[in-house]
């Protein structure tokens, strides 16, 4: 199984970043990949309509550690798991999305790997704008 690292360095301190990224409410304006629409919650579950359909989310629990990691029930039931960082960096923080390939043709993978940092870059634009 082939995975890429997609990543953005953005100049804020990681404990904005992972705030920001880490409230549900903030999905639609980053994660255009993930959630297209306002974000609801049944329980510790995030329910979103995303580009595959209705899916439903869960992230780890809140951590100091910059972790993101989510698990994502796509409609036909399969669970993709996604990591997902936060850490320090010398211009202050970077986000670090592990995209994995599992059974996509490489012009699918390739296009994933392309949405992920159109949104990276979309959270970078929205935290440095202090939104």
């Amino acid at each position: 199984m082939e995975s890429r690292h997609v990543s953005t360095v953005i100049a804020a301190e990681p404990d904005a970043v992972y705030a920001f990224a880490a409230e549900p409410e903030n999905l639609p304006r980053w994660a255009s990949g993930l959630a297209e629409a306002e974000v609801a919650r049944e329980g510790d579950l995030l329910v979103v309509e995303s580009p595959m359909g209705r899916v439903t989310v869960r992230f780890a629990p809140p951590n100091e550690y910059g972790v993101l990691d989510h698990d994502v029930t796509l409609p036909s039931g399969a669970v993709v798991t996604n990591p997902l960082r936060v850490v320090a960096h010398p211009h202050g923080s970077e986000v670090v999305f592990t995209v994995r390939r599992l059974d996509l043709a490489a012009e699918e993978f390739d296009r994933d790997c392309a949405t992920v940092a159109r949104d990276l870059d979309r959270l970078r634009e929205l935290v440095e704008g202090g939104s």
